[in-house]
């Protein structure tokens, strides 16, 4: 049967028949009180399927500050979004769209390209939960650099707005026209150097040329060492333990060895022809288990090295692993057939490109237990501006990028002439939002201060600075 297709009116209809549903004033309402699910009795709930020794360290690297608590606490806020309206209006959501999962990295074409970066909890979803949680997130950090309430405001409001133009404007283009835009690196970074002080431009500029240098060359010289002839992950418990000490088994071992190729031979059968010949001239040397992240800290997390033409020629693979999304227990969305092919398939959908290595695995772990897993290089040119020296200006203007970022990932999977004309042209739906934004990091503040409380009556063990 042939899906009937809307034309572009009816699609503009359908968003103000969606606007007349729920206003776009509505989006300013935050769930509060007794009505909201317990915060920590969700993490704890994610707890019970993470690596039990490492959840301390979770917990102790989202007390570190309100925002970094936000970075872990996807999951409860993905509960308090579905307690707020939506339009109806579904895509593939990134479902943990703070500004930190923002960054550069390198394409396949070896050019430096700005994207969203993080597709754990990717999922079919509304897409005013994104706008929400990147919108809170502004707000999050910028209360964290002390910056004072209209300046907070001004950021939120100046990125939620860009949001909506930028979708308004990728309504009114072509499909092929939305599937090549991407953010211009260079645009993006001379705008973001221009609200900085010579300093802090020279500084940025060490970081973007040292970000070039963050390869699979660069983790070999940081992370391995040469064992009696061989290639080893060094180990740095409980950050990165190799598997060999997990195992007990010795380097060079040989049923250790053919462990390594089973695991990285369902995965290469993921990925494009071409790239599985390039694969296959590399052959796996050693691998470790290797703690990441905020939100991700438990989680199964591997890299691999893997070896090319001689030992000056590596690659580094993480291997991690891929649990339900968050969204997924609030929405109506059908179930996947492999986690890891979940992320893998959201990430293609949101991504302007994508890494060449990227692909899934199911595998049975060393417990028995089988898991499902994605792939992508460990390291390539991945960079992310640091938010905890922006300045009030520098916020914004990354807060305007990120936000059309989203929007065009968005409106790569949704209907975006739809979305637009929901939005529509006034700043309703901006001023809801950033309203939404200083409630819920009220909320936030109260979550990490109870975050707090429970690890000082001993509730839950937070081990800090690691």
């Amino acid at each position: 049967m042939v899906k009937e297709r809307l034309s572009p009116a009816d699609r503009a209809a359908g968003g103000k028949a969606a606007r007349a549903r729920v206003p776009r004033g509505d989006h300013a309402v935050c769930p509060a009180g007794e009505s909201r699910a317990v915060p920590l009795d969700l993490l704890e709930q994610q707890a019970r399927s993470r690596v039990p020794e490492l959840v301390p360290i979770r917990y102790g690297r989202m007390l570190a500050s309100p925002f970094s608590y936000f970075r872990g606490a996807a999951l409860p806020m993905a509960a308090d979004l579905a307690a707020t309206p939506n339009s109806g209006l579904m895509v593939q959501a990134c479902g943990d769209a703070h500004l930190s999962n923002f960054g550069m990295f390198a394409s396949p074409e070896r050019k430096l390209v700005f994207d969203l970066n993080d597709f754990d909890e990717t999922w079919l979803g509304p897409w005013e939960w994104d706008v929400k949680r990147l919108a809170a997130s502004l707000e999050i950090a910028a209360r964290d650099r002390g910056f004072p309430n209209r300046g907070r405001r001004r950021i939120v409001l100046s990125a939620v707005r860009r949001y909506r133009q930028t979708m308004r404007m990728f309504a009114g283009v072509g499909n092929l026209a939305l599937w090549y835009a991407n953010a211009d690196v260079d645009r993006v970074l001379r705008d973001y150097q221009d609200q900085l002080r010579s300093r802090q431009r020279k500084a940025l500029g060490r970081a973007v040329v040292k970000a070039r240098s963050r390869d699979s060359r660069q983790a070999l010289d940081k992370l391995a060492e040469t064992v009696d002839g061989r290639l080893r992950i060094i180990a740095d418990p409980p950050l990165v333990v190799p598997l060999a000490d997990l195992v007990g088994a010795q380097p060079g071992d040989g049923d250790l060895t053919a462990l390594l190729h089973t695991l990285i031979a369902g995965y290469r059968k993921t990925l494009d022809p071409d790239r599985r010949v390039l694969l296959e001239q590399f052959d796996v040397a050693d691998m470790a288990h290797k703690v990441v992240g905020v939100g991700s800290v438990g989680t199964r997390c591997w890299i691999v090295l893997m070896v090319g033409r001689d030992e000056t020629d590596p690659l580094f693979l993480q291997v991690k692993e891929a649990q339900e999304s968050v969204l997924q227990p609030f929405t109506r969305a059908p179930k996947v057939a492999n986690q890891g092919e979940r992320v893998v398939a959201g990430q293609r959908v949101m991504q302007a490109t994508s890494d060449i290595f990227l692909g899934w695995q199911r595998a049975t772990g060393i417990d028995g237990r089988t898991r499902d897993f994605y792939v992508r290089q460990l390291r390539d040119w991945k960079f992310s501006l640091p938010v905890e020296v922006m300045v009030p200006a520098g916020m914004a203007t990354y807060g305007e990028v990120c936000a059309w970022v989203l929007a065009r990932a968005h409106a790569r999977s949704g209907d975006r002439i739809a979305i637009a004309s929901y939005l529509g042209s006034s700043d309703a739906f901006d001023r809801a939002v950033t309203e939404f934004a200083g409630a819920y990091a009220d909320q936030n503040e109260r979550d990490y201060s109870e975050l707090g409380r429970a690890a000082a009556a001993g509730l839950i063990t937070a081990q800090r600075g690691i």
